[in-house]
């Protein structure tokens, strides 16, 4: 059953096929509550103390370990600033940590920005804009399935559990979408990015996400159920693909699987879609500590590669604002901070403050 799509498209970005808005879909479960007017109350800006909180996803995908870097070196070389990586359920319930004040600075993505933008549930209510601070990396996302004979997406039928990402991440509901143009009969479930071999290993799960890093790197999860069943990489049908691409809340991205080895299947080139992950904070987050924690990153990029190779993208300073999105302003420090650097684009919206 195809979804509908509410919104306007934003930029296309170099590995995206296909520019995004995002779909008119219900927030995930279990967040109710976690959007409303809550804060300090103390008059004094957020992260003012300098000391900051980061969350990504939870603590056994690659963002979360990307994430211990970061932190690790910005504490371990500012003396004004201290920040502390902590886990979480995805990018939906990183805006509601932002919203109570437990997290200072979070990772979204494309879906979850546009929808912040027109106010979709369960962002309808914010008392703050997210702006953006700076991209930490691409995800081309994709099902999988341990099923015998099972090649693209269509071959997911009436009962079968599928876990299109844990309850929770904003990446759940673009795949959700994407699923709808092929099929809805499936038993929707959430597990842990971590627990899907075991769980397809003992019969539990027969979908579930997959995803390669700026379309070319396996994350250690992935590589883990490969060596714990017989992964497929599940395709989706020529016909959806076409139907996909002119949809404007979705991106397509063709991914070269020849560069990877061990899946008991996988098409030459997978069609799939992507997300692009910048990080964000709150519009009234104290500048001078901002600024700071970009300067000191920035200082210290050049051994980003050698702490976590997923980084290395981070040593060239034009990635700090590549795939920015259109639909949420730069952070004021954010957008000085690139200025100063030669990398600013000007085609981005500066928030007030």
């Amino acid at each position: 059953m195809r979804g509908k799509s509410t919104l306007d498209a934003v930029d296309r970005r170099a590995f995206m096929k296909r520019s995004v808005g995002t779909a008119g879909l219900v927030g995930a479960a279990g967040l109710a509550g976690c959007f409303g007017d809550e804060g300090t109350g103390s008059g004094e800006a957020p992260g003012a103390d300098g000391e900051m909180v980061m969350t990504t996803s939870t603590q056994d995908t690659s963002a979360y370990t990307m994430s211990t870097v970061i932190a690790n070196v910005v504490s371990q070389n500012s003396d004004e600033v201290s920040v502390q990586a902590q886990p979480s359920e995805g990018t939906n319930a990183n805006i509601g940590r932002l919203s109570q004040d437990n997290s200072d600075i979070v990772y979204i993505q494309n879906w979850t920005a546009s929808k912040i933008a027109n106010e979709e549930e369960p962002f309808g209510n914010l008392d703050y804009t997210p702006v953006q601070t700076f991209h930490l990396y691409d995800l081309a996302w994709f099902l999988c399935s341990a099923n015998d004979d099972w090649t693209t997406i269509s071959d997911i039928g009436s009962g079968d559990r599928v876990s299109p990402t844990p309850s929770g991440s904003g990446t759940a509901e673009m795949l959700e979408y994407a699923l709808g143009f092929a099929t809805d009969e499936y038993e929707r479930i959430s597990i842990g990015y971590g627990s899907q071999g075991s769980a397809m290993s003992e019969g539990r799960l027969d979908a579930g996400a997959g995803t390669f890093i700026n379309l070319s790197v396996e994350p250690s999860w992935v590589q883990q159920m490969k060596s714990t069943v017989d992964l497929r990489l599940l395709q989706f049908p020529d016909s959806v693909t076409s139907e996909l691409e002119e949809d404007p809340a979705i991106i397509m991205s063709e991914v070269d699987t020849t560069e990877f080895d061990g899946y008991a299947y996988a098409p030459d080139t997978l069609n799939t879609p992507a997300l692009a992950y910048n990080f964000v904070t709150r519009d009234d987050f104290d500048y001078d500590t901002l600024y700071t924690f970009l300067e000191t990153l920035w200082a210290n990029r050049d051994g980003l590669g050698d702490e976590n190779a997923l980084l290395a993208r981070m040593e060239e300073g034009e990635f700090w604002v590549e795939n920015g999105y259109d639909t949420l302003p730069f952070h004021p420090a954010a957008a000085d901070f690139y200025k100063e650097q030669g990398v600013w684009n000007d085609d981005y919206d500066v928030a007030e403050q």
